[in-house]
């Protein structure tokens, strides 16, 4: 079973390093270092600057691939109607086990992307900048970057500057839970949807865009659109950075030109010659097989084309050694612990799904995998954030990706081979005080006493639900400390005293409902 990724893993280049010029020199550009590799940035008007991303076709790198441009513009716009100075914030928070490019920009080269952070601010005539990371790693990198700039709270600076924590979490890494977390909420999306251009940070109109978009930017305000436009294709010049893991020898982020084949990268990672499938876009994202992988460049349209997606730059192969669906249960079960708990479709459809996926798998017969896809289906675009949807389409992808392995399972009984782990997940043993980690502590039951009453799966649906027979089915997946305290309460709650948390030094797969039945005959 593979370990989670470091914080920053190798980093590694094919062809002429732009985001990452100067990490073969020393592990972290300061700002001094910074400048000799980079040298200076000139300020810019809005409308060049807009002018400039429009030039080089640069869009949002943390996932939805919204022009920035037009962002830019919408955020000046706003701004000069409501006579209000706009907000900038660096979208940092990365909260996905399968990511880590941002961090590895925040880690190394804070001041590239606060280039192009306060070049925007500038342009724009904003007073507040503020930076939003979710690991110990990133804030101290990015706080010592605003000291070596001069740059930080205080009243009376032109620019005041701050850092914003934010829980380790899949949905807390979106655009309005930041901004909630940036107001003095919770890092949740609010339930609404509104336009952060229009009224973002204290109501202000807010510029808000990924770590990496922000270094992009400066990499193209100092190349200018000509010579950043000689790197890559025509249609999506530059690099891009990506997080290769799963079923590689070495995981690693790299920068890669647009136009590369996909294939050429799984290589230099050390992936399977012939994976059975790769994950592009990360857990949010689409499944393709070996064939579309050959086919495959590194662009967002080409991976569209092929049925995948660039996404926030994961991307994961699996070998032929391992079960698929096993794969993709373990990261639906984590997807449904990771619900802001809000919506319907968040808090009960996501877990209703990930516990058909594992009726599937588990021998379920067609009528699983019918009730698999009706429940997927209901639960697109229903959603109070975006979470729901990109686990539906997660899992989606997965039956159509798969469909020898999915009909062994339905028609067969399984298709032989075990669920080996190789997609990173948090670890179950990390302890931390952050809600946003695993406990290390999963959910249990003595299936000896359990009597199935279901009070469990009333109160952490979440984690358990009731199974075709009545039983709770528990996820494969560490209890995260922000449902530690329902975790308990349904423990408290059991009538048999059957269920109990207990420490998890591994993931281990919930029983099948035929075993749990030769184990004993209780309810919970």
């Amino acid at each position: 079973m593979n370990a989670p990724l470091p914080d920053v893993p190798e980093v590694r280049v094919v062809g002429l390093p732009q985001l990452t010029s100067g990490f073969d020199l020393v592990e972290r550009l300061d700002l001094a270092m910074h400048l000799k590799v980079h040298g200076p940035l000139d300020p810019m008007t809005g409308e060049r600057l807009a002018e400039l991303a429009e030039s080089v076709s640069l869009r949002g790198r943390g996932g939805a691939g919204f022009p920035f441009g037009k962002k830019l513009r919408a955020v000046a716009k706003a701004s000069i109607r409501r006579g209000v100075r706009p907000v900038v914030v660096i979208n940092g928070s990365e909260g996905e086990p399968a990511c880590r490019k941002d961090t590895v920009l925040l880690n190394r080269a804070p001041h590239l992307i606060l280039d192009g952070a306060l070049l925007a601010a500038e342009a724009l005539g904003a007073r507040t900048l503020v930076v939003a990371v979710t690991r110990n790693s990133t804030e101290m990198s990015v706080r010592s970057a605003l000291a070596e700039r001069g740059l930080s709270d205080r009243r009376g600076q032109h620019l005041r500057a701050r850092v914003v924590r934010t829980p380790e979490r899949m949905v807390s890494g979106e655009a309005s839970a930041v901004i909630r977390a940036v107001n003095g909420g919770p890092a949740l999306p609010p339930g609404r949807r509104e336009r952060a251009a229009e009224s973002g940070v204290a109501g202000a109109p807010t510029l808000l865009s990924n770590a990496e978009t922000y270094a992009q930017l400066a990499v193209a305000a100092r190349l200018g659109p000509r010579r950043y436009g000689h790197t890559g294709l025509a249609d999506e010049p530059g690099t891009v950075l990506l997080t290769v893991s799963g079923a590689v020898a070495r995981p690693m982020v790299v920068e890669v030109p647009t136009g590369v084949p996909l294939r050429y990268v799984l290589q230099l990672a050390g992936a399977p010659p012939l994976p059975q499938g790769v994950l592009t876009g990360g857990y949010h994202g689409n499944w393709i097989d070996s064939t579309a992988l050959h086919d495959a460049v590194v662009s967002r349209a080409s991976l569209a084309a092929v049925g995948g997606a660039l996404g926030a730059g994961a991307v994961l192969p699996i070998g032929p050694e391992t079960c698929p669906i096993g794969e993709s249960l373990r990261i639906a079960n984590w997807l449904a612990a990771e619900t802001a708990g809000q919506c319907g479709p968040c808090k009960l459809g996501l877990p209703a799904a990930a516990g058909g996926l594992s009726d599937v798998l588990n021998g379920g017969g067609p009528a699983a995998l019918e009730a698999l896809r009706e429940v997927t289906q209901a639960v697109k675009g229903r959603g109070a954030c975006k979470h729901p949807d990109g686990s539906a389409r997660f899992l989606s992808s997965t039956l159509s990706a798969f469909t020898d392995d999915l009909a062994a399972h339905v028609l067969d009984g399984g298709c032989g081979r075990e669920t080996l782990g190789v997609l990173p997940l948090p670890s179950p043993g990390y302890e931390d005080l952050e809600e946003s980690l695993p406990s290390g502590e999963k959910l249990a039951v003595d299936w000896t006493l359990c009597q199935g009453h279901g009070l469990c799966a009333d109160i952490v649906p979440e984690l358990i639900r009731l199974g075709p027979d009545g039983y709770p089915a528990l996820a494969d997946a560490s209890v995260p400390v922000h449902l530690r305290g329902r975790a308990q309460r349904a423990v408290r709650r059991c009538p048999a005293l059957a269920l109990r948390i207990e420490q998890a030094p591994a993931e281990r797969p919930a029983l099948p409902s035929a075993r749990r039945r030769a184990l004993g005959s209780g309810r919970d």
